[in-house]
């Protein structure tokens, strides 16, 4: 009676075990560099939920400053540039052609000119310097590097969940069935990789044009096929092991083997491959932006206000280079270090 009280003891104890998910964000606690990145992160995505929202640098395109304002904190120096931007004037006393002969709005010139006379122009004042200056036309570099985070990061995380959810959905297919399954899979890989991956994006991009969704689709169809490799060959491990055979002997689906126990076990390359990507596409739409391939003209991004601080630098204007480049690197710094903690609280050697 005592042995099988104890059995059911044990059961009970087994039944309130942890899962997979919480057990790693328990060892995820414990560890303060990722906690650190994970708040890092959150705060970039708020930022650009509020960019999106309105709340914050809504008014990126309003010149506020003079043409190059200097930064804040390096003073009101004589901006040169932006003296001879507003000293540029059209010669006044040039003869204007008569062509009131064959001209049928002729009659109506003076009445407009009157009329043009009466209105008053009213320019807002410029601001000599900004927090972190301003660009050629006086426009906030920092409401632009917030703008442009809400483009780029937008891009680089959903063509990288593309990219790895087609990767990971094949290669678990290719590696749990073999045979015709993983055949025809290769075959589609072979063809992908076969092709350099940056002709590839050049080729989407001339024929689909310009635009967010464009990139993302560019991004997550030529993305995936590294997150397939590994995926593949993880699964051909697993699929012979004890725990897939237990699962099957107790009449778990093939979905539910392959999502559900063998998924969780290989995660940790998933999201490995998720960060790598998440680095790769924002360097690839910062790539193609600069080309004039990626976000529209209309819109900003980090692409984009590095694509202008490139003649910038030619005269010495270095802020709008420095306020994308940090931006864009505690981004990626804070995401990589964060994914590493990841596949430390999920990977099972480490258990």
């Amino acid at each position: 009676m005592s042995a099988v009280l104890g059995r059911a003891g044990s059961l009970k104890t087994a039944a309130r075990s942890p899962g997979v998910w919480a057990a790693a964000w328990s060892r995820l606690k414990q560890d303060p560099i990722g906690l650190g990145s994970l708040g890092v992160v959150l705060a970039f995505f708020v930022l650009i939920l509020a960019s999106a929202a309105g709340l914050i640098a809504a008014d990126w395109q309003v010149e506020k400053g003079i043409p190059y304002a200097f930064p804040t904190f390096v003073g009101d120096k004589e901006n040169v540039e932006a003296q001879s931007m507003a000293d540029v004037t059209v010669a006044k006393h040039r003869t204007p052609l008569d062509i009131s002969s064959v001209d049928p709005l002729a009659p109506r010139y003076q009445e407009w000119a009157d009329r043009a006379a009466k209105l008053t122009l009213i320019e807002p004042k410029r601001t000599q310097t900004l927090l972190a200056g301003g660009d050629r036309w006086g426009r906030d570099v920092l409401a632009k590097a917030i703008k442009g985070s809400q483009i780029s990061i937008f891009v680089g995380v959903i063509a990288a969940l593309v990219a790895t959810l087609i990767g990971t959905v094949l290669g678990a297919l290719a590696g749990y069935f073999g045979r015709w399954v993983n055949d025809g899979l290769e075959w589609v890989y072979n063809v992908f990789t076969a092709i350099p991956t940056i002709l590839l994006i050049f080729a989407f991009a001339a024929v689909f044009g310009r635009g967010i969704g464009t990139v993302i689709l560019i991004l997550g169809l030529t993305g995936w096929t590294g997150t397939y490799r590994l995926v593949r060959a993880e699964y051909l491990k697993h699929v012979a092991r004890e725990y897939v055979r237990a699962a099957h002997a107790i009449g778990a689906s093939h979905a539910s083997r392959i999502f559900v126990h063998i998924l969780p076990n290989v995660s940790h390359v998933v999201l490995v491959q998720l960060s790598l990507l998440v680095v790769a596409f924002i360097k690839a739409e910062v790539i193609l932006s600069f080309l004039g391939l990626g976000v529209p003209i209309e819109m900003v991004s980090w692409g984009t206000m590095l694509g202008e601080a490139q003649n910038e630098l030619i005269i010495g204007k270095w802020w709008q280079l420095a306020a994308a480049t940090v931006f864009m690197a505690v981004f990626v710094t804070a995401f990589s270090l964060l994914t590493d903690a990841l596949r430390d609280a999920l990977d099972p050697k480490l258990r």
